[in-house]
């Protein structure tokens, strides 16, 4: 009889395990590009979530701050903006990219040197947060190496 209850307990409850499970959201091809202390720099990185998500902030022990921001056209020119977060749709990927979206590392608390890697911790709306390191390309860098 107890085995009987024990699998019974167990049956019910692994729907509730099954939702209590993080939602994972995978990164891709991070980087930045070498820059100066005490200036700014910028992180890019593709991003995937199959059920769906949002990137809600980021941090490094590396710049005083980091924004979310995007590119906007104003008039004929393209500024940057702060965005308060970038949505993952469900089995999309979303790229954070120069001229697009892209994490935006405010007061370089060191240099950014090619080479190097900068740590940098990403929270998600139901990923909770994932830590992962940037390596660090020219200083005119377009993409990933």
């Amino acid at each position: 009889m107890t085995t009987r209850r024990l699998l019974l307990g167990a049956t019910l409850l692994a729907p509730l395990a099954a939702q209590a499970q993080t939602p994972a959201v995978t990164v891709e091809s991070p980087w930045t590009r070498a820059a100066r202390a005490g200036g700014q720099g910028a992180g890019f990185l593709t991003l995937r979530s199959a059920a769906g998500d949002r990137l809600l902030s980021a941090s490094s022990p590396a710049a005083n701050r980091v924004e979310l921001h995007t590119h906007m056209r104003d008039g004929d020119v393209m500024r940057m903006r702060p965005v308060e977060n970038i949505e993952l749709p469900a089995g999309t990927a979303v790229t954070l990219q120069p001229g697009g979206n892209h994490l935006m590392f405010i007061g370089l608390k060191q240099p950014f040197e090619q080479g190097a890697q900068v740590p940098v911790t990403l929270v998600f709306e139901r990923a909770g947060s994932i830590t992962v390191q940037l390596p660090v390309q020219g200083a005119g860098a377009r993409h990933s190496h």
